[in-house]
């Protein structure tokens, strides 16, 4: 009889070791991480979804459940000992160098992610659960799926989005144009997102004032620009206090839902403005669901794992 060969692992957790910690801006840490697991971790590109598991002293990374079925296994841990993670977006793979660059959003601490962040030094460790070099095909982590003809894209979020955002104007070619929004908490933090030739950015400094005030009039203004009034589309709305404000157009196999569209909206931020966002573009103005990528990372005043 012939053995069979095993399907090989496509997702799996990396030991991963700090060796440098970069402030980019006020509100923007680089965590570069070393170690010879990382050599076999994948980068399928663009804003490719990974989890950072951060020990505490109640629930040390030994705690994390490990195999196909960790996220079931880590369920049924009491809460108190459940190693903590978070979602992130690979910033960039030295796979020659079995290094990775995640950059992560520094505030007040509020929680186990922001109190690390805040403590990390050279030497702490982690767990990354992310793509293996094994991972081909379409990726269920990348949520920037435009269509393969797009006359203009629309980025826009806050400042959890950036990363991500920066990623996909790295990877963009040049000839792509578009429109970048975003609010960040602070005028310097702007500097963090990469030029690309074809955008247009509008960048605003939160500063001291609400949140979402910024970010929701302009891109309203911006489509406004974009895309004329049409008729009003029903949208199905999404109780963020119940559920999860996500939606990424794809076909049943995983590719673009439209193979044309005149514009393709990638948001993603803090679910209430996202749901706001996604309300002007379909209901009001009437661009194809299809088109809008919405993705809530995070809701003011809860925790997200």
């Amino acid at each position: 009889m012939t053995a069979v060969a095993a399907p090989p692992v496509t997702n799996r957790f990396f030991h991963a070791t700090v060796t440098a910690v970069t402030d980019l801006t006020p509100s923007f840490r680089r965590f570069t991480f070393t170690g010879p697991d990382l050599a076999e971790y994948g980068d399928p590109g663009f804003d490719q979804r990974v989890k950072v598991v951060f020990p505490t002293v109640a629930a040390p990374l030994a705690a994390m459940p490990l195999g196909e079925d960790w996220y079931l296994r880590w369920r049924d841990l009491p809460e108190d000992a459940r190693p903590p993670f978070r979602t992130y977006t690979t910033r960039r793979v030295r796979r020659e160098e079995a290094q990775v660059e995640i950059d992560m959003v520094a505030h007040d601490v509020r929680g186990p992610a922001s109190a690390w962040i805040a403590s990390a030094s050279v030497g702490d460790e982690v767990l990354i659960f992310a793509p293996t070099t094994a991972h081909t095909g379409v990726s269920y982590g990348i949520d920037f799926v435009p269509p393969a003809h797009v006359d203009t894209l629309l980025l826009a979020g806050d400042e959890t989005a950036a990363p991500a955002i920066a990623v996909i104007l790295e990877q963009l070619p040049r000839t792509a144009t578009g429109v970048v929004v975003m609010e960040l908490p602070h005028e310097r933090d702007a500097d963090y997102l990469p030029v690309h030739p074809g955008f247009v950015y509008h960048v605003h400094a939160r500063e001291d004032r609400d949140r979402h005030s910024h970010l929701i009039p302009a891109v309203e203004t911006v489509a406004d620009a974009l895309v004329p009034a049409g008729a009003a589309t029903p949208v199905e709305e999404v109780d963020i206090d119940a559920g999860i404000l996500w939606e990424v157009p794809r076909t049943a196999k995983g590719g673009a839902a439209l193979k044309r569209a005149p514009l393709y909206a990638w948001l993603a931020g803090e679910s209430g403005a996202i749901k706001a966002l996604r309300r002007h573009l379909v209901a009001e103005h009437g661009v194809d669901r299809r088109a809008v990528a919405f993705m809530g990372y995070w809701r003011d005043g809860r925790a997200e794992n």
